[in-house]
């Protein structure tokens, strides 16, 4: 089972990550969390690798929904979006909103999933068209 929807993108990473900002907040989405794992890598492990941010976004409203009709879905929340180099290209990688369905098992979950979806595809989409 896939549980990604990715995007491969030229550009530089900084622009990227600024323009996934944007294509989030388009489509709803607030960054409640931001991991640069590049960063702590270097801090704890001496460890040198490529950039790699891990946003976790969030929809309030669709959020609300999801935990109203599961609490422990908080598990899954908020939505981690991935933005990491990959040669001259960067890649931008977000959690499948159907991975809660698929989880879960609740059917209460599908429309929150599909909501989700639609809204993630359409930042992913804007991203690859090049207009967050």
């Amino acid at each position: 089972m896939s549980y990604d929807r990715t995007v491969r993108l030229a550009g530089g990473f900084d622009e990227t990550v600024t323009a996934v900002r944007e294509a989030l907040a388009a489509q709803g989405f607030g960054v409640l969390t931001e991991i640069d794992v590049r960063a702590t890598l270097k801090a704890k492990l001496d460890h040198e690798m490529e950039d790699y941010l891990i946003l976790g976004a969030c929809n309030p409203p669709l959020a609300h929904q999801a935990l109203e009709a599961d609490r422990s879905v908080g598990l899954l929340l908020p939505c981690n979006v991935v933005v990491r180099a990959d040669g001259d290209h960067v890649v931008v990688q977000a959690i499948d909103p159907g991975t809660m369905v698929t989880l879960s098992g609740l059917d209460a979950m599908v429309p929150v999933a599909e909501e989700a979806t639609r809204r993630l595809d359409a930042a992913l989409a804007a991203l690859r068209d090049g207009g967050a």
